[in-house]
């Protein structure tokens, strides 16, 4: 059985999330972050979980009884989109770095 990506994330980043054809799963809060990673966790789906750490700072710990004896699913803390374009961060910066890491050369914006 092949095992699946999810990300946990915000209302508002989830759509771009889902355009990109992946499996989204949203949360308010973080009880709701919290219960919502339980599930995705139980439902053995899943290889990797990418979970906003606008949500929940630190996954693995929020999840630990969860955890315990499984190795699976990888639980990856990704920054959110409030830290990326805060007012503290230069926005046409990350948007360049991010198109260039991925297509693998600079473009104006």
């Amino acid at each position: 059985m092949a095992l699946k990506l999810a990300v946990l994330t915000d209302h508002e980043t989830a759509t771009g999330f889902r355009l990109a054809g992946v499996d989204v799963r949203e949360a308010a809060d973080a009880a709701a972050a919290a219960r919502a990673l339980e599930t995705l966790i139980e439902s053995g789906e899943f290889g990797l979980v990418a979970v906003d750490e606008s949500l929940l700072p630190e996954p693995q710990k929020a999840v630990e009884r969860v955890m315990r004896g499984r190795d699976l699913p990888v639980l990856l803390s990704m920054p959110s989109l409030s830290f990326a374009f805060s007012e503290q961060q230069d926005v046409t910066a990350y948007m360049k770095r991010l198109v260039r890491d991925t297509i693998g050369f600079d473009i104006k914006l």
